[in-house]
């Protein structure tokens, strides 16, 4: 079983090989932000890409798909360093289905995988179903030839996937007797105990049924969604007891302890922080990389608490210089086959790493001071809770996020009074809360446009036309699919073809009107709910709409116009902002509207009045020189080729539009635009500061 020649990068390509020779797309992996989910701060498992397809909201690019996936948990982030098996990031090898095989295939195909090449002995092999999954059992015992004494049949807390609603099915696991030396001694020891004797590696997901609460309805397509920890089969092929040993973290690691002078394996509370230090560090490095800033709030929260455990553990281990960026460099080199990314993006993940430890260092001794009084403090009054208003003001004050708060707390016996920290933080937060109003008619359930995306679709042809005769396919009223709608009610519209920009890539929609015989809609907001379909959301003002009717769809040109000309304009304060400030600048975030323009950009201090004097003077160079727009339509991997720019962590199709403005702006961008530069008239940048850490 013990093979310490193969690496990690051989597994993952060894995984991927194996299902492109059964016919699946190899896909790479894809952001750890997200696309289109605000129900998840981060990538979490390999499915989580694919999510819209599991919900029929998207069509796949193919029916069978494989990636080797980077994920970061960090629910159990307190107990990593201290098992063997604790990790915020990992990566996660997948192959999915989507309605295409099921498990007569992937059982036999994942046997064949793991004693035919991963080369695990059969005999050591035991595999666990759900209670009454007899399909699989018999697959499992009859096609792949498993004993039924080693096929364990467990309850839905250990072989059913669900999520409350939705897709969800049932489970088998693939589990390694790793003999009886890891073991309870029960003589009736086998998967399911809470032992370390039978190691579980790979997860079959049977998404059969569709949940709605406590019903469960057999789906007609049934699908395929398989995870496999890339770290955990390579400490069982590498004869590793932890993940933390495999070769691709082992340097990181032991880079690590040369910093601190110490050797790992030496002493069990300093392998603690060798390992939080290697572990978190690598999770910052392609959180930053995927575009990811330290901040209070979301993701830009989960990295700063990430980075700032790691220089807590540091301190831990007597490193009291700026040490985080080495370690960087340890995890690029690591790293950099599988994802050249990191490459590319090397000095930008070195300059937000710096500017993070060297503010938290700034606090961090003032921080411990005032935490190390509040002990004193406790003792002497002979209690054990630090009060919750103190932890806030270390938070607040100081910078420490809450679980490194309990943490020092809980090496000296204390604990914290949470239910007080998360009353400051709501009452602060309820001080600094601006008044939002709702951001659409798109809010709730998105159950009705699937529906309708089975049946119509809406062809965009607003680059080419501002009005078009076209014909209402759908309505929408209070979530619901209606047939009409009367005078004064607030309606999403569908149509088959419509001029509608929907609102996208910091621009805002168009605005316009939708006309029949029976009655006229004052549009004040487009959106795209669901692949395929976009929704017209606005009033009926006169008389009704019905379903079927013709229709006269007409955009507000001086609105379109105005929010073209900012449009390109910020394609033109991007090239200037690399060109003056330094290629580090990458956009982070924007607003065009008809009235004005807001561009974020990544960047480390202030921009200074000569610096935005060259800007100004660059982007109205090019404007006076009335440079030609030129949208094109192309394939992603020849745009990028060409040196067209892309946004970090946006998901593209294959097919994407690319703007060239002048000779050296080249962006990807499915925006509206003017047709020549010397539209946009005089630009002038009317103010600057800094939104976030490294964000202006």
């Amino acid at each position: 079983m013990k093979n310490t020649t193969v690496t990690a990068d051989q597994i993952r390509t060894m995984f991927l090989e194996f299902f492109a020779s059964k016919d699946h797309r190899i896909l790479p992996s894809a952001s750890l932000i997200p696309h289109g989910d605000p129900t998840l701060l981060l990538t979490v498992a390999g499915m989580v890409p694919f999510k819209r397809q599991f919900l029929g909201l998207e069509k796949p690019v193919h029916p069978r798909v494989a990636t080797s996936q980077k994920c970061i948990r960090t629910g159990d982030i307190d107990n990593v360093g201290k098992t063997d098996r604790h990790g915020t990031f990992f990566e996660m090898l997948g192959n999915f289905s989507f309605g295409d095989y099921f498990k007569k295939e992937i059982i036999p195909w994942s046997w064949e995988f793991v004693v035919e090449h991963l080369h695990l002995p059969p005999e050591k092999l035991w595999v666990t179903i759900y209670l009454d999954d007899d399909e699989a059992y018999e697959i499992w015992h009859k096609d792949v030839g498993v004993p039924a004494e080693r096929i364990v049949r467990l309850g839905k807390e250990d072989n059913f996937w669900e999520t409350g609603s939705g897709p969800c099915g049932p489970c088998s696991e693939i589990h390694i007797d790793r003999g009886i030396e890891f073991g309870c001694g029960d003589p009736d020891c086998k998967p399911g105990c809470d032992c370390d004797r039978y190691f579980e590696f790979w997860n079959l997901v049977f998404i059969q049924f569709h949940q709605d609460g406590d019903t469960y309805t057999p789906l007609e397509k049934k699908s395929i969604d398989t995870g496999m920890g890339l770290e955990r089969v390579a400490a069982l092929l590498q004869g590793r007891t932890s993940i933390f040993e495999v070769d691709n973290l082992r340097p990181v690691l032991d880079g690590v302890g040369q910093l601190a002078g110490v050797v790992y394996g030496g002493n069990a509370q300093r392998d603690v922080s060798l390992r939080v230090v290697a572990d978190h560090v690598r999770a910052v490095t392609f959180l930053i990389a995927d575009g990811v800033l330290p901040s209070n709030e979301g993701r830009g929260y989960v990295l700063r608490r990430l980075i700032r455990r790691a220089i807590r553990h540091g301190r831990l281990l007597g490193i009291r210089d700026p040490f985080l960026n080495p370690v960087v460099a340890w995890v690029i080199e690591q790293m950099k086959g599988a994802y050249p990314e990191l490459l590319e993006r090397e000095d930008y993940i070195y300059k937000v790493v710096g500017l993070e430890e060297q503010r938290f260092s700034e606090t961090l001794e003032q921080g411990m001071r005032l935490l190390q009084e509040l002990a004193q403090k406790a003792r002497k009054a002979g209690i054990t809770e630090i009060a919750g208003k103190d932890a806030f003001q270390l938070y607040d004050t100081f910078g420490f996020p809450i679980d490194l708060t309990r943490e020092i707390l809980a090496d000296d016996g204390f604990t914290v009074d949470e239910a007080g920290f998360q009353e400051a933080m709501e009452a602060q937060r309820e001080r600094a809360r601006k008044s939002r109003t709702a951001h659409g008619y798109l809010d709730s359930s998105l159950a009705v446009y699937t529906e309708l995306a089975g049946t119509v679709a809406t062809e965009f042809v607003g680059y080419e036309q501002d009005e078009v005769n076209t014909q209402v396919v759908g309505i929408i009223v209070d979530d619901h699919a209606v047939d009409k709608a009367d005078c004064g009610v607030k309606v999403a519209v569908i149509l088959e073809r419509t001029p509608f920009y929907a609102e996208g890539g910091g621009q805002v929609a168009d605005e316009g009107l939708i006309k029949t015989e029976t009655g006229l809609v004052r549009i004040t907001d487009v959106r795209r709910p669901v692949k395929g379909l976009i929704s017209h959301l606005g009033v009926v003002e006169e008389g009704s709409i019905a379903i079927g009717s013709s229709a006269r769809a007409v955009i507000g040109t001086d609105h379109r116009q105005e929010t073209a000309r900012h449009h390109t304009a910020t394609h033109l304060l991007h090239r200037a902002l690399k060109d003056i400030l330094g290629d580090h600048v990458n956009q982070a975030g924007s607003y065009v509207g008809p009235e004005r323009l807001r561009f974020d950009f990544t960047h480390f201090q202030a921009v200074s009045d000569a610096e935005i004097r060259r800007i100004e003077d660059q982007v109205n160079g090019e404007i006076l020189r009335n440079s030609p727009v030129v949208p094109t339509i192309t394939d992603l991997e020849s745009a990028k080729k060409q040196g067209a720019m892309a946004l970090f962590g946006e998901k593209y199709e294959q097919e994407v539009r690319v703007v060239q403005v002048g000779e050296h702006s080249l962006e990807l961008c499915g925006g509206t635009h003017v047709s020549s530069t010397g539209e946009i008239g005089f630009f002038k940048i009317l103010s600057e500061g800094s939104v976030a850490a490294g964000v202006r």
